[in-house]
């Protein structure tokens, strides 16, 4: 699978290629990810499926609100309401340039996000879905998550992009031997200094 980091603005290109420039498989593009030809764009959506707002907004204005409408029936019906941060669903667009979105909420509802390792959940639950799903993906393209609202720095989203890629597609860490390496890892993806959540929250 390919994979396209996509960048509207150049510190966030920055960050992709610092990040993420090294793997097999993964380019930069500096531009809009609806000029990039690939089989599915990246949804940073929200858990209810609302695309009103933000890189949202530009996809249901580009593919048609019918995108926003099929991802709500799917949220309802598979989902019981709620597309779970670290779920993923794959709707139609009906365009040939692009046939699929993949929606991966970074946030239940639009909020900033701090400490947050989302972004990773994010762009895991869609590499696992564009990987194992029923549709055919072998070009990916993704857009900053949670860099809008979320207030995400480009880096650690870079930083947790690479670890999602690392993490399905190229090199899996093995399981955890205790909570403590869990924890760790967990921390790593937003910092440099691992603590006990427990009692230093």
């Amino acid at each position: 699978m390919e994979i396209i980091l996509v960048a509207r603005d150049v510190p966030l290109a920055r960050a992709w290629g610092k990040f993420c420039g090294d793997l097999e498989g993964v380019s930069v593009h500096l531009g809009s990810i609806l000029e990039v030809r690939c089989d599915a764009v990246v949804s940073p959506a929200n858990s209810f499926g609302f695309m009103d707002g933000g890189i949202d907004l530009l996809n249901s204005n580009f593919f048609g609100w019918h995108v926003q409408e099929r991802l709500q029936t799917l949220i309802k019906e598979r989902h019981h309401g709620e597309l779970l941060v670290g779920t993923a669903e794959i709707v139609e667009t009906d365009n040939a340039m692009i046939p699929y979105l993949i929606a991966a909420p970074t946030m239940r509802v639009p909020m900033i996000l701090r400490d947050s390792v989302n972004p990773y959940l994010a762009a895991r639950a869609a590499i696992l879905l564009a990987k194992h799903g029923k549709a055919k993906i072998e070009r990916l393209a993704f857009p900053g998550l949670g860099t809008g609202v979320g207030r995400v720095p480009p880096e650690i989203c870079a930083q947790q992009m690479r670890a999602a890629i690392e993490e399905v597609l190229l090199n899996p860490a093995p399981f955890p031997a205790s909570w403590w390496e869990a924890a760790q890892r967990h921390q790593r993806l937003y910092g440099d200094h691992p603590r006990d959540l427990q009692f230093d929250g």
